[in-house]
Order: structure tokens, then sequence, then C-alpha cells
């Protein structure tokens, strides 16, 4: 490739980068990098990609024309061929109708399928119509020919805040209506392109797809809570927590637990992968988490509500992070308690070692005297 990259506009080292970045994030070793930008590099192994909308306000298509490594053209017209988007493609009509259904019969059973938004069920699905089709019809349709679907976005995957009761149109995610085919949920409100990346780069490398969670979440990106790697969480394990938005504790970056956070009950990638490439997410910025990657937290807790979790405050045997009482020394009562323990215990050992002898020595002396 010489010095430039796949991707015009990139160069080389650029180009490895990120499949460096996406070899780690799918737990690949290193050695795995070379055969990810192979992949990446050939043209004739670009999987074909049919995007269908629903339900929906776009955002999860909008975080990807935020994504800069590489760009959105890139990813389209080099890394996949995106052969069908509402919302990309220059066409519409009839235009646009015949390169959906040109490009479902020209890459049967060989193409990705990636829905965006709900599927409503109810009245026969009339609430979400494209091309004078229901939405329930044109998933089905298009399932049909696909090796695989991607429910990106929490709409498509459980059927976000459309699905809310009372649910009047019967909205509903992919997995609720396509049982035949395998499906890859991507959820977040909106989730990280790089996920989106990812995992149709595993596919065109390994020729499968990820392994995936009992959610269908794939293990890479959805593995491990948020809490687990979240930049405040030392202030949580401390004790420190913002109490009310614009406190003391909230300026100066405490553990937003008590203002809602739904991170120790999320898992995502979020506070590792973070957004639009320069580094923020929402707790960075001061907001909790609202676990939009959870079907039974997002739209269906307030903002404010505390997820219940096993240790909602750090362990007794943690010392006190501020102590009113820290230059008197250590309590009496407590001193007290610790010396009569230990004094217990030594004790105990005392009387154990002088019983050992003279066990040992009847014994000694019964064998004697028989």
């Amino acid at each position: 490739m010489g010095k430039e990259g796949l991707f015009p506009g990139t160069t080389r080292r650029d180009f490895i980068k990120t499949c460096m970045a996406v070899s780690a994030m799918l737990g690949l070793p290193f050695s795995m990098v070379s055969k990810v930008a192979a992949a990446a590099r050939k043209s004739d192994n670009r999987p074909a990609v049919i995007w269908l909308h629903f339900q929906e306000c776009t955002g999860c298509s909008e975080t990807l024309l935020r994504s800069t490594h590489p760009t959105v053209s890139s990813l389209i017209l080099d890394l996949v061929s995106l052969d069908y988007h509402e919302t990309l493609m220059a066409g519409s009509g009839h235009q646009a109708e015949k390169s959906l259904h040109d490009s479902m019969l020209a890459n049967k059973g060989n193409y990705i399928l990636v829905v965006e938004g709900a599927i409503p069920t109810k009245d026969n699905g009339i609430h979400c119509k494209v091309a004078g089709k229901t939405a329930l019809e044109s998933l089905k349709k298009a399932a049909e020919g696909a090796v695989a679907i991607i429910a990106i976005g929490t709409c498509a995957s459980y059927g976000g805040i459309q699905s809310v009761g009372p649910n009047p149109t019967g909205a509903v995610g992919v997995g609720d209506i396509v049982k035949d085919k395998p499906i890859i949920n991507l959820p977040g409100c909106p989730p990280n392109p790089y996920n989106f990346l990812s995992t149709v780069l595993y596919y065109a490398t390994f020729k499968k797809l990820p392994e995936l969670d009992q959610m269908g979440r794939p293990k890479f990106a959805y593995g491990r809570k948020i809490h687990e790697h979240c930049e405040r969480r030392p202030h949580f394990d401390a004790g420190r927590f913002a109490k009310a938005y614009g406190d003391a504790g909230h300026s100066e970056g405490y553990c937003l637990y008590k203002l809602g956070c739904k991170g120790p009950a999320t898992h995502a990638n979020c506070s590792v992968l973070r957004f639009n490439d320069v580094g923020v997410w929402p707790v960075s910025v001061g907001h909790p988490c609202i676990g939009c990657t959870e079907p039974d937290i997002l739209f269906k807790s307030a903002i404010g509500d505390k997820v219940q979790i096993h240790e909602p405050t750090p362990f007794n045997s943690y010392a006190p992070v501020e102590s009113a009482n820290r230059s008197k020394g250590v309590d009496p009562l407590t001193t007290g308690i610790v010396g009569l323990a230990a004094g217990a215990v030594v004790g105990a050992g005392a009387m154990l070692g002088k019983k050992l002898p003279d066990a040992a020595g009847k014994e000694e002396g019964h064998e004697k005297s028989e």
C-alpha cells in the first residue's frame, strides 16, 4: 500500500492503528492484526450491507457519521458495500427501491442486514410504511436472504422508547419477529459506531459472528459493566458521591450513583471506547449513565432512580475518607475490644500448647507400660 492507507486520505500508519484498535476491542492477540488488515484490504471481500430504517430518530446513523477512523465515506465505499441506506444514498423513490431489490437478488444468502429502529406490529404494522410496504413486511422479506442481521441501537434491539407502555403501535425489536437468522444486537442510544465497525470487520476476517452474550450482544463490547472501568469508580470505592447537580462533589468529579447513575447495572464499553473521537461520554461530562444498552432500564425508570446493587456503599472495612476524629487517635472502646479478642486468641493458643505435650506424654507412658 506504500504510504497510503486503505482509506483515501489516510496513511498506512492510521490504517494499521485502526486495525490494532479493532483487534484489541475484539480481544484478539496481536498476531491477528495482520489478518484483520488483510481482510480489510481485499476489495472482493467486502460484505454487502442493506440498511433499513423503521421507527427511529436516525441517531444511530448520525453517530456513524461522526466516526473518522475510518470516515463514513471510506466505510461504505471501501470496507463494506453499502447497497441501500435511505439516509445516505443519493437515489430516492423508484430508483432507491430498485437498488434495494437488485442488491437483495444479487447477494441472496450473502448480505448483512442492518436494522435501525423498532418494528410496529399492531394493526398489521400500518404505523410504519416505506414504499407502500409496512416495516413488518419489509423486514421479513429482507431477512429471507440475509446471512445475519445486525440490530443497531436500542430500538431495533429491544423496541426502545417506542415499546414503552402503553406501546400504542405494538413496537418490538428484530428478535421478536425474526427467529431463523443469527441476530446481533448492538444496543445503545445511540450505540458507539466502532462497535458496528468491529462487528463487520470480525465477520469479514473470520466469516463468522463474534461470541454473543445471553442478550445477543457481542461480548467484546458488552461483556463487562460500565462501572468496572469508569473514571469515577475510585470515588465510589472511597464513598465520595455527588448529591446534587452543581454541588461541590459534582464539580470535583465524585461518583454519580446517588444521582441515578445506572453504570453498575449496565453492560457496555462506553467508559473505555468513548464517543465522537474526542474522548467523551455522558459520565465524563457530569451526567449519570441512563442504562441505554439494557432493555429493562432505559425509558423504564426515571433518570434519578438508583439501581439496586449488592454494595451501594463502600465496605465497612475501608477507612473513612473524611473523619472528624482523625486527630484523636484510636477509639478506646475499639482498642479494648480488639485487645480482648487478641488476648483470647493468645490464651487459647497457650492452653493448646500445654495440652499437646501432656497428651503425647500420656500416650508415650501408656505404650511403655504395655
